[in-house]
Formats: C-alpha cells, structure tokens, sequence
C-alpha cells in the first residue's frame, strides 16, 4: 500500500515552454494540453501544494481519488501513478518524481476545519478551500465552487496508522524536490499553494512553488 518509485526528469528547465513562480497562499490555474508535461519544484522544501485535475472540456469529469486509489492499489501517488477521473478517464501519469510519495486522503483546509482541528479563533486564517474558490473565480470558464472536490496534496505527508487514522507529519520533501506528470488528454489544472501554519505539513512556513510546463514534442 505504500509503494514509493522514485524517478528522475531528463527535461531540462531551460527548454521548458512556460514558467510560473505560485506564491504561498495562492491559486494558479492553468490548462495543460494533451501531452504536454508539467512539473511542479518544490522550491524550498516541505511545501504541500493541493491540486485539482479536470478534463477540460467536461469539469463534470474530474480527478478522483477513490478511483485513482483503487486503480493503482496504493494510498500514496507516486511516479507511475495514472491518475483517473470520475469517468475512469485517464488524466495523467506521473512520469518523474523526486520526493517520492505525496498525499490523496488528507483533503484542502479550509476555515471550518482549521476551527475544528486547531481553535475557533482560526477561523480568521487563509485557507486552500479559499484559493481554490478565488482561482475558480478569476478563471470564470464554467467553473463552480461545486466542482471543487477531494484533491491531492503533492509533497504533503500524511501516514495512515494501523487504526485507520489520518495524522498530519513533518514533510518528506526537500528544496528542489519536483513531480513531474504528462497530461494523456487535455487538463485544467488548479492549484492552491497551501498557507498552513498550524501542521507542519509546510514546516510551519508556507514558501513559493514552482510551475514547469513543456510542449508535448519535447522527448
């Protein structure tokens, strides 16, 4: 259930046809073409970055965790990892990974559960629930606030103990880590770079990301 498949990128950063840097707190939105590679740096280290996946042209059809799950036999994405949508459409496969095992269970925080998990006066703090919704708004394409859904939280480590129970650790990444995914059809990709302060998923220091995309004659 924990198998990690760790794989280097022989893409080149320079050769890559976009750039973005996503601050700490902030959504990014962007479609990716069918395939076109994506990576997404680690910059720092110890950043969780909750992603959603969508078809791009259906936002009905959508990552979904419990079919990626049950699909690959594994609670942790990791390279290799086809991820499959609500239609049982494969999205993309995580063709490189450096970090070696990222989160699909522990879910986006948001202000409700930051209440519940921590103190009501949280409820005050930046939350990824709140990047995603003001992604979706800048992106004003046919999305709604229903089409956020359960996402995936790169770099993010969340152990399952033999309980069953979710609990919430040090990262396993390091500055530089990078996950790098080929899109098999054309995706809408949606980021929320998390602001957490209060698990030290981001090491209680939320810090900047960066996106590499490559055209999809690049090998």
């Amino acid at each position: 259930m924990a198998t990690i498949n760790l794989q280097i990128s022989s893409l080149e950063p320079e050769s890559a046809l976009n750039r973005f840097v996503v601050e700490a707190g902030e959504p990014f939105v962007h479609e990716i073409d069918r395939g076109q590679i994506v990576r997404i740096v680690d910059l720092e280290g110890n950043q969780a970055v909750d992603t959603l996946f969508y078809n791009a042209h259906d936002y009905s059809d959508r990552y979904s965790a419990q079919d990626t799950i049950r699909e690959q036999r594994n609670i942790y994405l990791t390279a290799g990892t086809r991820l499959i949508s609500t239609e049982g459409n494969v999205l993309l496969t995580i063709v490189a990974d450096t970090c070696g095992r990222h989160d699909t269970l522990g879910g986006a925080c948001a202000a409700e559960s930051n209440m519940v998990r921590y103190a009501i006066e949280k409820r005050s703090m930046h939350a990824c629930r709140q990047s995603f919704l003001k992604g979706i708004q800048n992106w004003k394409r046919g999305f709604e606030k229903r089409d956020i859904t359960s996402n995936i939280n790169f770099f993010m480590n969340v152990p399952v103990t033999p309980e069953g129970v979710l609990t919430f650790e040090d990262g396993v990444s390091d500055a530089g880590k990078y996950v790098e995914l080929r899109a098999e059809m054309d995706v809408l990709m949606v980021i929320s770079n998390c602001p957490q302060l209060n698990n030290p998923c981001n090491a209680y220091n939320p810090t900047p990301v960066q996106i590499l995309i490559w055209d999809a004659n690049v090998l």
